[in-house]
């Protein structure tokens, strides 16, 4: 590692663009290993975005923005570049926007840079307005991963809890183990740790007896994708989370940026759910789980409907699900986000 890499992951930066290459932590690796992916052209990219070297829906925006602007660098077709980078994962709508932003800022590095920037800057707000809904002391349950791996820096379930513990709020985090690339276990439990802020790690299907039981003050969650209706999809298992927290009394809060919100949509029916390898399922580590000839079904996520959401957590501030009208026009009036 050099200087420049070993500052990077001291800030928990999951990419950034280094010696012509587009540097990951190799997510796969975690919590074992820290190993660093490197990207030298758009192949490498569509296999780090596809076989989740990096993940999350912020984070393969940004990782995508990179790519794109490497492949300029480079003389690739362009065309081809973008076709190959839009094609790797059809959920998360971070993947799109950032691919607009690119063709129309000339997929140049410096637009790549201010676009991972603005990312990271209305992480920090997420953050700060979510901060706002944690009391002290708190117990807070969280499903997949939702932090600096899947964004930079802050993330965005996570955020509000880095400011909450810097504020010196005591707060405890239920960590859901998140089958089946136990992204909770491996990846949120890591970052917490690191960041000295106290959980502990539950199998998914403990979260209902920790709500039943008054142990979970309020739930906190990223998304993939957000309907214009507040319908949203986030990593598979959110859907059943956002039911018993309903039936429980249990505050439920989305926590994304507006680059996650897809206005084009009506409804969470029309988002695109990924269907992944049986092999994440009925494979653990390398080591066969299931019966020989056992099949499975893998979607990566599911669609949670906003009559369970009791507000989105974003960098405009805290909305209901019955004012995303309002949010949608503040959108419309931020020159970053606008897409026309």
């Amino acid at each position: 590692m050099n200087g420049e890499t070993d500052e990077k992951l001291r800030r928990l930066r999951a990419v950034w663009f280094e010696n012509n290459e587009v540097v990951m932590i190799d997510q796969r690796l975690l919590p074992g290993k820290v190993e660093f992916f490197r990207a030298r052209n758009t192949e490498d990219i569509a296999h780090a975005i596809k076989d989740m070297v990096v993940r999350g829906a912020p984070a393969i925006g940004i990782t995508a923005a990179w790519g794109l602007a490497l492949a300029k660098k480079n003389g690739e077709d362009m065309e081809e570049a973008t076709r190959i980078i839009g094609g790797t994962r059809p959920t998360a709508y971070d993947l799109f926007r950032a691919i607009r932003f690119m063709i129309a800022n000339g997929f140049s590095l410096e637009a790549a840079r201010r676009y991972q920037q603005e990312i990271t800057n209305r992480c920090r707000k997420i953050g700060e307005y979510g901060n706002e809904l944690i009391p002290s002391p708190a117990q807070i349950l969280t499903h997949c991963n939702a932090g600096a791996l899947a964004v930079t820096e802050w993330g965005t379930a996570l955020a509000p809890l880095r400011i909450a513990s810097q504020q010196g709020k005591q707060i405890f985090v239920f960590v859901d183990e998140t089958r089946p690339r136990l992204q909770g276990a491996r990846l949120t439990a890591w970052e917490l740790q690191n960041e000295g802020i106290p959980y502990a790690v539950i199998a998914d299907n403990a979260a209902g007896h920790f709500m039943h039981t008054g142990q979970v003050n309020l739930a906190i969650v990223g998304a993939d994708r957000i309907a214009a209706n507040g319908d949203f999809a986030n990593k598979i298992g959110t859907y059943e989370k956002a039911v018993v927290a309903h039936e429980n009394g249990v505050a439920f809060y989305v926590a994304a940026p507006a680059s996650t919100f897809d206005f084009t949509i009506s409804s969470g029916e029309e988002i695109p759910i990924e269907e992944r390898s049986e092999d994440e399922v009925l494979s653990l580590g390398g080591e066969r789980l299931a019966p020989e000839k056992s099949r499975a079904k893998n979607p990566a996520f599911d669609v949670t409907p906003a009559k369970y959401v009791s507000a989105f957590i974003t960098e405009y501030g805290i909305f209901k699900p019955s004012e995303l009208k309002k949010l949608r026009a503040m959108i419309q009036k931020d020159l970053f986000m606008r897409e026309d």
